[in-house]
């Protein structure tokens, strides 16, 4: 079961550098093409903010590529340099994005507030986690399972971050993607181009859930075991 276990990571650890290069080369190819209303990323997210109704929140630059992110503790729109300096059909789509999630902190929409209520268990559990579920496997395969089923515990509150994260990113997205169209700040050809990146994107997140759910069954079935042979 344990080499199972490597099997199906190595699995999705490929699926996931698939998506992810994927992606890098839609967005690099996008950020070529000039959005032809000449919006800067930065220019987007302020104008969708404006319009939304939203005058707290900041609009900032942050180094890293795709590390493009909202932080609801300081009600920040935080862009990278590819982004936030540039005019592209990317830019456009990933400042949309990330506002998105600005409008449903504004918004107090509902799967946002439960992913931020998750946040601090996910924290303290992703920190000792893998260790845990390393020892407990071997210690379970002795006939021990007590500190195994500590980990999955642990490991169960990742995975819950996991698919509440899914209907954040997508609505997110959604919300972005009418925008968009609304104010023509995409046209006809650019709006398809913009909504094919974002599905990419969201993809990263659907295979990181699966590979999540998947590692937490195979666990959960050593568990089982452990118990059988006690």
């Amino acid at each position: 079961m344990t080499s199972s276990i490597f099997i199906v990571s190595l699995i999705f650890v490929g699926i996931s550098m698939l998506v992810s290069s994927i992606l890098k080369r839609r967005f690099t190819a996008l950020g070529k093409i000039p959005l032809a209303a000449r919006l800067t990323g930065k220019e987007v997210a302020e104008k969708m903010l404006r319009e939304s109704g939203i005058y707290d929140v900041k609009v900032v630059s942050v180094e890293g590529f795709l590390s493009d992110h909202y932080n609801p503790a300081n009600k920040t729109i935080n862009l990278s340099p590819e982004v936030y300096n540039n005019y592209s059909i990317s830019a456009a789509a990933v400042a949309a994005h990330e506002t998105g999630h600005a409008v449903q902190h504004a918004t107090a929409y509902t799967w946002l507030n439960l992913r931020s209520k998750l946040v601090p268990a996910v924290q303290f559990s992703s920190g000792i986690v893998n260790w845990v579920l390393l020892i407990g496997v071997f210690m379970a395969a002795s006939g021990n399972s007590t500190l195994l089923l500590g980990g999955i515990i642990l490991f169960a509150a990742t995975v819950v971050f996991s698919i509440v994260t899914l209907p954040v990113e997508f609505d997110a997205s959604r919300r972005a993607l009418q925008w968009l169209e609304r104010t023509n700040v995409t046209n006809a050809d650019e709006y398809p181009k913009a909504k094919n990146a974002l599905t990419w994107a969201a993809m990263t997140y659907v295979v990181a859930a699966m590979a999540a759910i998947v590692t937490l069954v195979q666990y959960v079935m050593i568990y089982m075991g452990g118990r059988d042979r006690d």
